[in-house]
This record gives structure tokens, sequence and C-alpha cells, in this order.
């Protein structure tokens, strides 16, 4: 049985073989299909009014009209989404990236934060417009908007159990995964103790519900992403001089003639594009399940906001992961991948403090990516029951078992796992946020009409898009 699920295994080859189907004549050129159609029909809202994104990090729930009960702030919404987002994507999964792909991955992966800030400000701002109360704050996501927008149920249940898998379990097996190799690397703790330990945390978390989740995620995100920032600044400032070199090679890999003769550019056009979803998981509909949970006064503030995500986790932290990577010069060594070609690029460049810095960094990336899934699938489980015995159990699996599973898979399986689980989640959302984003449109001119008004602190009302005033009950008339 072992055997069979191995990295050499025909459970693991077939796995592959799928993925590349998927990725390369399917999803690639939907989610580049999608970006820049959002992109040119919210009038480059991504770039247009950043300016406003920043500000609306700032917001307090009281700001909103609805002051009932407890709150997520829109930081705290913010925060959670990028716990998700900012994970093992960003040092293992660009590791991996440019490994296969090669350095012009890179570039790919750029491009697609670009144009997937504009489809993650969709799916965001539908999220926000049809979510609806739960026990601690408001809960919503694709399921939610999928059910009351769309008016199906089979689609909106499909994706509930889509995303229960892929973040709630597979998704959590993959951060262990890539927690347990770094310190095993680093330290010598072997990975089921390590898996262990995790696990222990990750339930006295989940247990505690969205509140405390949101608390710990606007604590430990800034904390890591500020961290891992200034330690890529000091990396670069090193190496100055090999700064252009390092972005010539970059497009170069990308769009140059070499690489298209030798088929090196489809590499790192899928290995970008893939790794770069994964790490900011723009169209993936996981960021939504966080944006509807913040108590806010219009819904494209959230939409602005998880926007403004995209940018933080691609540009700015896979970045710094790459940068290293490219400067060490050891992207291409044989044998090195994923966490421990990061850690490798860090060794050479700070020397033997390096390993250690990336182990502690992919421990607090990586778990709080552990908690942000969890809740993405806490939320989506709700959509599908009340059970509170059911809750139990998805707790129990998600932060305790799925977890010790990730200690004990290969690296190889657990990636392509998750790759397919991706593909199929993608796929369905893309097609509702296709299908609602006319919605988004009308919400953002009256949000850009308000602000032109003079009104600075602009207000939705049901009466804005009165056919849907029945299933947006939580926006005042």
């Amino acid at each position: 049985m072992r055997q069979f699920f191995s990295t050499d295994g025909p459970f693991n080859l077939v796995l592959g073989i799928v993925n590349d189907a998927l990725w390369t004549y399917v999803l690639m050129g939907a989610l580049i299909v999608c970006g820049l159609w959002f992109t040119l029909r919210t009038g480059f809202v991504q770039f247009r009014l950043l300016g406003d994104m920043f500000r609306m990090l700032k917001e307090s729930p009281r700001s909103a009209r609805d002051t009932k009960g407890k709150h997520v702030s829109s930081f705290q919404a913010f925060c959670v989404s990028l716990a998700s987002r900012v994970g093992t994507g960003n040092l293992a999964g660009v590791a991996t990236a440019i490994a296969v792909g090669g350095p012009g991955s890179v570039f790919w992966m750029w491009l697609i934060a670009l144009i997937g800030a504009a489809t993650s400000f969709v799916e965001s701002t539908l999220a926000q417009l049809f979510k609806q109360r739960g026990g601690e704050s408001f809960v919503g996501g694709p399921a939610y908007y999928i059910r009351k927008g769309l008016g199906s149920r089979w689609m909106a249940a499909l994706f509930a159990v889509l995303i229960t898998l892929t973040f709630g379990l597979a998704n959590n097996s993959v951060q262990t995964n890539t927690i347990c190799g770094a310190i095993e690397h680093t330290f010598g703790v072997q990975p089921m103790v390590m898996g262990t330990v995790i696990a222990l945390l990750t339930l006295v978390i989940v247990f505690g519900g969205i509140q405390r989740i949101a608390h710990v995620s606007s604590v430990v995100v800034p904390l890591m992403a500020v961290g891992y920032l200034l330690l890529a600044i000091v990396v670069v400032v090193m190496n100055w001089r090999l700064v252009p070199d390092m972005l010539r090679l970059i497009v170069e890999n990308a769009f140059g003639v070499n690489q298209a003769i030798g088929g090196t550019v489809g590499a790192a056009m899928m290995n970008g594009v893939k790794r770069g979803l994964f790490s900011n998981e723009a169209g993936e509909g996981s960021a939504p399940n966080a944006a509807a949970t913040a108590t806010t006064s219009h819904p494209v503030k959230q939409g602005l906001i998880q926007s403004l995500g995209v940018f933080t986790d691609t540009l700015v932290v896979c970045s710094c992961t790459a940068f290293i990577i490219l400067l060490s010069g050891l992207y291409n060594t044989p044998g090195l991948n994923g966490i421990n070609l990061t850690q490798a690029a860090l060794q050479h460049e700070v020397g033997s403090v390096g390993p250690v810095f990336v182990a502690v960094a992919i421990f607090l990336f990586a778990f709080s990516s552990i908690i942000g899934n969890y809740y993405y699938g806490e939320a989506n489980v709700l959509y599908l029951t009340r059970n509170r015995t059911v809750m139990t159990v998805y707790r129990l699996l998600s932060g305790g078992a799925f977890v010790l599973m990730g200690a004990a898979l290969t690296l190889d399986v657990v990636w392509n796992i998750i790759d397919l689980c991706m593909a199929l989640l993608t796929a369905c959302n893309l097609t509702a946020i296709v299908l609602l984003g006319k919605y988004t449109f009308r919400l953002l001119d009256d949000y850009c009409r308000q602000r032109r008004s003079g009104i600075s602190d602009p207000q939705y009302h049901r009466s804005t898009i009165p056919e849907l005033r029945d299933v947006t009950e939580c926006w005042p008339e």
C-alpha cells in the first residue's frame, strides 16, 4: 500500500498527468482570461483604487451601521485571508516553481498576481454582498453567493464540499508536511513528533472559533511578513550588483528564444501560474470566506482589501523568496527542491543562521495557514449543516488527523493531491463569479459615485440592487 502511494507509485503518476492536463489546457487560460476581463471591466480597479485599499485597513467595525454583537474588523478579515495565503506556497512553492520551471516562473507569478487581484476583488465583493449572520460574526463565501445569487443549491453544495476537502483537510496536510521537513532538516526533530505538536496547538485555537482565529492571525501575520521582508531586503542589499542580472534572467527565461525552442517557456508559465495561484489564491474562492466575516459599510471595501492581499502575498512575500533563491545561484542545483532549496539559498547568503530562520518562518507562515484554512472549511461545513457533532468531527479531522497525515506523506504526493483539489475548486468558483460579476460592477459604480460626491465613507443599501433585496438581508434598507 505504501508503494502505491509513494512518489514513484501509480497513484502519484496518474495524479500528475491529470493535473498537468487540467492546468495546461484549461485552468491556466481561464484564470488569465477572467483576470483580464475583470481588470478591464472594473477599469483597472486594483491599480486605480490602490490608495483606498490601504485606507480600508484602518476601518473600524463601528463605522458600519450594523453594530450588534461581536465583530471582525476589516483588518482582521484581511489577516485571516492573508494567513491562509502566506504559507508554504511562499517559501516551498516558489522554490518548487523555480526548480521545475526555471527563473521565468517568477515573471508569471507576478503577472497572475497583477491581473488576479481584479478576480479577487470580484469574488470578495460578492462574498460581502451575499453574507449572512453566523453565531459569532457574519459568514459567507462562494457557497453562499452561488445559492443566493445563482439559485443553484447543488452547485453551492459541491463548492462547499470541495473547499472543505481542499483547504480544511488536504491543504493542512501540505502546510504540516513543509513545517516538518524544515524542522527535521534544521533541528533533527522527527516529523511525527512535530506533527503532534502542531495538531495540539491547532486544536486549541480552532475550538475557540473565528474570534480567536482572527485575533491570532492579526498578531502573527504582520509579525512574520515584516520579519521576512526585512531579511530579503538585507540579502538584496548584500547582492545589489547582481540585481540587474537577476531581473534580466527572470525576463529572458519567461520569453527568451532559447527557452522557447527548448520548451521551458511553457514549463515556466505553467509552474508560475500554478504556484502563484496556490500562493495568492485569486479565483479559487477561498479568501471570500474570510472577506464575508468583516463588519463594514460597503461590500466594495472588502473587495479592495482582498485585492491588496494578493499583492502582499505574491509581489512582496513570494518575491522575497524568489530573490533569495536566484541571488544565491543555487536554483539549478540537482537534488534541491521545495523548502530545502529555500533553506540552502538562505544559508548561502547569511550563513548557518539561514536554515534556522527559514525553519522558524515556515512554522509561523504554515501554522497561520493551517488555522486560516480550517476556518474556510468551517464556514462551508456550516453551510452544509449546523449539527454540532458534525462540526466537532470536522475540527478533529482538520486540526488533528490531517495535520498528522501531512507529517507522514511525501512532498510530491501531497502537492499533487492539492493541485487536483485546487483545480476542481477553481473551475467551480470561476464559473460562479463570471455569472455574478455584473453585481460587483454595479457595486463598484455605486461606491465610486459616492466617493466622487464627497462621501468619505460610502454606505450600501439594499435598494441599490432591488432585485437582490430578499437575499441580501444583512444590509440596511
